[in-house]
């Protein structure tokens, strides 16, 4: 193609990717709780993207990055290395583009997410190196095919702060317009590549809004403990059994310069507060929105113990999957954990399992 033409099929491509991103938003959708606590709870769903993640906004504000800084063209192969909803959401925007497109997996990709990417007309095959090269081992692949490798940690800061309007933010204070309490108390959220977090709290500060923002972290990953020790090297080594949040290091989209607080969550607390919202609410969510519902409801605790009128909202980045299993825990069972989360429902206190773990 001449270079009129490629810059033409550029500008057409972005376009198709903003109106994909401008229609209908997510749910914003309220929690039952005790009329007497004066603090409204909302999920902002992000399964309701069509492959069913926060990770849709990413992948989307990553092809639109890629294509304006040319390396993404109407021939380009696009390749990229994940075994969770990224590799999904990279094979839907290559169909919404016409694009060829290649997952490079992890030995133990779910199968859900094998089958995500063949339904979107993608290819996948499993990786030769270990996930801690997965990055690499697709860029290696997509420079033998000529093409681009999307790589959602090290390209998700430019990535967003460019091209990824709107943001969940956005919508959450576009949602919220109009209620009791249009200025969350906090908003809380997983991490996993920093982004959408990083997008929410310099949100918050750009708009002068009087909200706090709250990070979960699971166990093992690096977040918690590098964001107390100020440390943006700080690695585990370990890597998370919440599939979508948790990183064995501090990755390069994080700011933890516009978050609040980190809230560590014990691995079990994340299935049993699926199976309580569930339960409860009658919701469907996925391990990662377990883990942010934990860290909700010591917020809420938090309001109600200080007589704090206000919303909480929390971002739910996955829905349920087929194939979601309960995370084996390092050290505790889901049980008590779903117990606890019973008990802060009757009392409004933080829930706690026996020996204080919280």
């Amino acid at each position: 193609m001449t270079v009129v033409d490629v810059n033409s099929w550029a500008a057409r491509a972005i376009r198709r990717l903003h109106a994909e991103g401008g229609g209908a938003q997510t749910p914003l959708r309220r929690l039952p709780l005790p009329a007497g606590w004066h603090v409204e709870v909302y999920l902002k769903d992000e399964s309701a993207h069509p492959t069913g993640t926060v990770k849709h906004r990413l992948v989307r504000a990553l092809y639109c990055h890629a294509i304006a800084s040319g390396r993404i063209g109407p021939e380009t192969e696009v390749v990229t290395g994940t075994g969770g909803p990224v590799a999904v959401a990279g094979a839907y925007f290559a169909r919404l583009l016409g694009l060829s497109f290649t997952a490079v997996l992890p030995a133990r990709t779910p199968a859900a997410v094998r089958d995500g990417v063949e339904r979107y007309g993608g290819r996948w095959h499993t990786a030769e190196q270990p996930p801690a090269a997965l990055q690499r081992e697709a860029a290696q692949v997509a420079e033998g095919l000529g093409g681009h490798a999307l790589d959602h940690f090290a390209d998700a800061a430019q990535a967003v702060l460019g091209c990824g309007a709107p943001t969940v933010a956005d919508e959450i204070f576009d949602q919220l317009r109009g209620t009791g309490h249009p200025v969350p108390r906090w908003i809380v959220t997983g991490a996993g590549t920093g982004a959408t977090s990083a997008t929410t709290g310099r949100h918050l500060r750009r708009h002068g809004y009087d909200a706090r923002l709250a990070v979960v972290d699971p166990e093992g990953s690096a977040y918690f403990p590098g964001w107390t020790l100020g440390r943006r090297d700080y690695t585990t080594g370990l890597p998370s059994r919440i599939p979508g949040i948790g990183r064995p290091r501090v990755e390069p989209a994080f700011e933890p310069g516009v978050v609040d607080l980190v809230i560590p969550v014990p691995d079990a607390a994340s299935p049993a507060a699926v199976r309580w919202l569930a339960r409860t609410a009658g919701l469907a969510a996925g391990p990662a929105t377990g883990t942010v519902l934990w860290g909700l409801c010591h917020l809420v605790a938090g309001l109600v113990e200080r007589g704090t009128p206000g919303s909480v909202v929390a971002v739910a980045g996955d829905g349920a999957r087929p194939d979601d299993t309960v995370p084996a825990a390092r050290s505790h069972a889901p049980d008590p954990y779903e117990a606890a989360l019973d008990r802060f429902l009757s009392t409004a206190r933080s829930p706690v399992v026996d020996g204080g773990v919280g």
